[in-house]
């Protein structure tokens, strides 16, 4: 379970197990700031590619695909970083420059595969999954089932993770889930500021940003979104 890709998955998603397959370098010019990347990490040092936003600058590099490793960003070598400080280096290349990735794409199956009850059942009910659960995995202890983000927490994960694609120029998902479940009972900007640093240290967010996303939350909070 530990060679998962990625750390949260639907009951309607597939399982990936990542096995190593085609190595390829690719050099990609940085037209915006913004990549158009998601990142995730194994916990075991390896990155992965978890989604590349439509229409981006990654985009527009088909030989880039989601599940692919990331193993050296301009020839430095980066297994054994985590998620975040890859997106810090890709954030901090230059812009209007042209870098290059060495990545290794995952061995691929099943992709011939489509819902068995295909024809049986009415447009829409195809789904191989209907509930509102998750299965959270975690590196230790069990996997486990929990309900799916509340309305409040939807709302705020999606434009705290607006705010790290203006700043750190790559979506994260699960860091601004983490960002919102550490701002969701805090009282003040303070507060949330000291907790934030606490959890997430390693990133010295700026004092703007930390405000930015404080009051993201609280529009949530407040349903102004």
């Amino acid at each position: 379970m530990e060679k998962l890709l990625g750390g949260q998955i639907g009951l309607e998603d597939f399982i990936f197990a990542h096995v190593k397959g085609i190595k390829k370098e690719v050099e990609v010019f940085k037209a915006e700031d913004a990549l158009g990347l998601t990142i995730t990490d194994n916990g075991s040092g390896c990155a992965f590619i978890k989604r590349i936003k439509e229409g981006s600058v990654v985009d527009n590099v088909k030989v880039i695909c989601v599940g692919d490793h990331i193993e050296c960003i301009n020839g430095n070598k980066i297994v054994g970083a985590r998620h975040y400080e890859v997106a810090r280096m890709l954030k901090d290349l230059p812009k209007n420059e042209t870098f290059t990735l060495k990545l290794v794409e995952p061995m691929k199956a099943f992709e011939m595969l489509e819902p068995r009850s295909k024809g049986s059942r009415p447009p829409g009910e195809n789904k191989m999954g209907t509930g509102r659960e998750t299965l959270r995995l975690r590196s230790k202890g069990p996997a486990t089932v929990e309900e799916m983000p509340t309305a409040f927490e939807e709302k705020a994960v999606k434009k705290v993770d607006d705010l790290l694609e203006s700043y750190m120029g790559i979506r994260d998902m699960e860091l601004a889930a983490t960002m919102v479940e550490v701002g969701r009972d805090k009282l003040n900007p303070d507060e949330f500021a000291m907790a934030l640093d606490e959890a997430l240290g390693d990133f010295a967010f700026p004092d703007e940003f930390v405000f930015d996303v404080w009051g993201a939350i609280g529009d949530a909070k407040q349903g102004r979104f």
